[in-house]
């Protein structure tokens, strides 16, 4: 056991002495305690330590006294061994928010001889250069050079990526020589030096509770101190660019500034907090939180437990507690919220990184390799932490309840249901469903009111009004062109529909009769299609099902009729768990001359209020021009091509939507080759084709959609869809041409290896025209 002292530079009224039992557990007593401990020295009777005290404490201790104080006092804080000399059973404290698994890596003497030459640095003529250096070389890195090659050169070559690593993790230990480096230039001795795990993330440690031996100054000089070394490190690490040119190096500047920042948050112990503490001359803020907050009640102010504290010390952990408290609930309550999002992201980055772990090895990159398994160790790191505090939390709220009301009936039945409501919240919140486990995406913001939406889902989903302003989500593919105020691309827009007294709660009529009830989409559905159009449009509201929509038509145009015909896919969702798909397939065939042509073809899918759901929209068109009319032959086999179309249409739902589009272009070739092959309809020589595709994209899934069921049995990648429409073609045209068009739309995020559902519904009739 070590006596350390009175605290010097202390914010008590009454300064605290400290004690260091053997277990490197420091332990504040009152002046009095302190004064009997210190003369129980094994050889001092009971009498003789009562004398000592009361010449040292001012005021008569009777022997009764140091007897009711060692056995009520000393020997439970292990202090003292028992009068057979065994030493007593005591608990060291093991606070929330303390660090765990303690791995002590050099003993006190060790430590002493390795920063021993280190407590030079801290000349206030080496002070004052580096820090000026540092904050040159911080505003060059961030303001002038800038981070782009240093992120590249990293990320472009592992190794690169594994030295900044290896070099930040140094650092975090160099770090601590700071602390025990600055602890013996105030004349302190530093104690074992370690790591263990605080809070979610490995930590080195040092032992330097001898500093309360110093003043308020060498205490901050301490704490500061591991600071001043990262500063250091920048330094360092500038002077090793300058002269390498690495720009990768750069990083490590980056991270230097990052971990001083981390470190002088107040909140938890990191820096911040001891600094806090030093300058206070309180040394454990946390121990001041209960007293702090029951003090702010009028009727426990003048309590004497509200007022140890001088009064300008209590005004600043006053301060320190009514932003820590509520900070620290609400980062617990969003830890709780958070988990199943977290887990769901650390599961798919995991399966990602693993992924590409085995590649690398596949591939002998050994860096590379590394590289990946510590990303896997990162992402698992705080997952594991935080189960393993909110585990304590929840053990520690259990048990110390169970003993409080022990013998407490009343108490005990409160108790036990507030742990059973708390159960049954955390339980509301972790099931699973909807989007409870869904991994964060790339376009989330991740603001607090995001955090709520796994339990609250609906929170996510606000309404646009016309006329007014507002955010909104849009997704585009990979890789696709964004569209620009100079290079503008067609889109379907969500148009609010107006009700009749214009708040926006009944929907339009279209064509002169109204929609269906389960049209519940904030636009006016589509219109029936004019004259000969093709129109497949499916509307799914039912959780967990699946439609289908199919129209299939084929179209003759003679006698120099206009030719206007269009040919639409709609596919609309709003529910949870389902799946809408339309498929529009029609094929205009021109005999003789046309004067106009001018199809269209269009497709729209979209998902409003959607979880899990998967909108997908296919509108393939085929336009020809023939000399002539067909011969019999000509015919009888396009009436049986037609047949297997028409099997392949009433079959719809069987057929993976990644092959749905490649069957049709099958049978649009096999059409093309019919109508080539036969002299009549080719009299002016052989038969072109000039197909024309195009599409633009619209955004992506609404919020709420998510991972959908597939109908078939792997979904394809997200196609740019919207509404898409053929360039018109007027006047003469030459034999046998037309153009082809495809106009997908899929509402929904990738999917891999989704396999089909049970119950598909029979596909909608098909559809023919003549």
């Amino acid at each position: 056991m070590e006596l350390i002292g009175e605290t010097k530079g202390s914010g008590y009224r009454e300064p605290p002495s400290l004690v260091r039992r053997a277990d490197g557990q420091a332990i504040a007593l009152t002046h009095l305690l302190y004064l009997v401990l210190e003369a129980a020295d094994g050889q001092r009777t009971t009498g003789q330590i009562a004398d000592h005290v009361s010449a040292r404490f001012g005021k008569l201790v009777s022997e009764d006294n140091v007897r009711t104080l060692v056995r009520s006092q000393l020997l439970p804080l292990g202090l003292l061994r028992l009068a057979d000399g065994s030493q007593p059973e005591v608990r060291k404290a093991d606070p929330l928010l303390g660090m765990r698994f303690r791995y002590t890596v050099t003993d006190p003497e060790r430590t002493r001889r390795l920063t021993a030459p280190f407590s030079v640095l801290f000349n206030p003529l080496i002070v004052a250069a580096v820090c000026a250096a540092f904050v040159a070389a911080c505003w060059w890195v961030l303001m002038v050079k800038g981070l782009a090659s240093a992120t590249h050169d990293a990320f472009a070559n592992p190794g690169l990526v594994l030295l900044v690593l290896a070099v930040t993790i140094l650092s975090a230990g160099f770090h601590e020589f700071g602390h025990a480096a600055a602890a013996r230039r105030g004349g302190a001795t530093p104690g074992a030096m370690g790591a263990g795990l605080y809070l979610i993330w490995p930590a080195f440690f040092t032992d330097v509770t001898d500093t309360y031996r110093l003043g308020r100054g060498g205490r901050l000089r301490t704490d500061l101190g591991g600071l001043y070394f990262n500063a250091i490190v920048a330094v360092a690490i500038m002077g090793l660019w300058w002269a390498t040119g690495f720009d990768a190096l750069l990083l490590v500047v980056v991270t230097q500034i990052l971990q001083m920042v981390r470190q002088l948050l107040p909140l938890v112990r990191f820096d911040g907090y001891h600094i806090l503490a030093d300058a206070t001359g309180v040394p454990d803020l946390f121990q001041r939180i209960k007293p702090t907050l029951l003090g702010l009640l009028p009727w426990l102010r003048t309590d004497p437990a509200a007022q140890v504290l001088k009064p300008w010390a209590r005004a600043v952990v006053t301060a320190w507690v009514l932003v820590t408290v509520p900070l620290l609930v609400l980062s617990l309550v969003l830890m709780v919220l958070s988990l199943p999002r977290l887990l769901g992201t650390a599961w798919a980055s995991a399966m990602k990184q693993q992924s590409e772990l085995s590649e690398s090895l596949a591939a002998g990159d050994i860096a590379g390799a590394a590289v990946r398994a510590l990303a896997i160790a990162a992402v698992g790191l705080p997952i594991l932490g935080i189960g393993y505090i909110l585990l304590r939390l929840v053990r520690q709220l259990t048990t110390g309840l169970w003993k409080r009301t022990s013998g407490k009936t009343l108490q005990r039945a409160v108790a036990m249901v507030a742990i059973a409501t708390v159960t049954a919240g955390l339980a509301w919140a972790w099931w699973p469903g909807a989007d409870t486990y869904r991994p964060v995406q790339p376009y989330e913001r991740g603001t607090l009111a995001d955090a709520t939406t796994a339990v609250f889902p609906t929170a996510a989903y606000s309404a646009l009004r016309e006329g007014g302003t507002g955010n909104t989500v849009a997704l585009w593919p990979a890789g696709a062109a964004k569209p620009t105020r100079e290079n503008p691309q067609l889109s379907m827009v969500l148009v609010p529909r107006a009700g009749p007294t214009g708040d926006g709660t009944a929907a339009d009529t279209t064509a002169g009769s109204a929609p269906p009830p389960s049209w519940v989409f904030p636009f006016n559905q589509p219109a029936p299609p004019p004259g000969d159009g093709n129109q497949a449009l499916v509307v799914n509201t039912t959780d967990g099902s699946v439609a289908y929509d199919v129209a299939f038509a084929l179209v003759w145009a003679e006698d120099g009729e206009p030719v206007d015909t269009t040919n639409e896919a709609y596919a609309f969702a709003s529910c949870a768990d389902c799946a809408a798909v339309a498929v529009g397939f029609q094929v205009v065939l021109i005999v003789g001359q046309a004067d106009v042509i001018v199809p269209a073809n269009l497709s729209a899918a979209a998902n409003y209020n959607c979880l899990r759901c998967l909108t997908y929209a296919l509108a393939t068109q085929l336009v020809l021009t023939l000399d002539g009319p067909l011969s019999d032959g000509s015919t009888a086999r396009l009436n049986a091509l037609w047949a297997e179309i028409a099997e392949f249409g009433r079959n719809l739902q069987n057929i993976p939507l990644s092959e749905i589009q490649e069957r049709l272009n099958t049978f649009k070739e096999q059409i093309m080759q019919i109508v080539q092959s036969d002299p009549s309809a080719t009299k002016g020589g052989g038969t072109s084709t000039t197909p024309t595709t195009t599409a633009t994209p619209i955004p992506g899934p609404t919020s709420g959609s998510s991972r959908p069921p597939s109908p078939g049995a792997t979904a394809p990648p997200t196609v740019p869809a919207g509404t898409t429409t053929a360039e018109p073609t007027t006047g003469g045209r030459p034999p046998g041409s037309g153009p082809s068009q495809e106009a997908p739309a899929v509402n929904t995020e990738p999917t891999a290896g989704a396999t089909e559902p049970p119950g598909v519904p029979a596909p909608a009739p098909i559809t023919t025209g003549s």
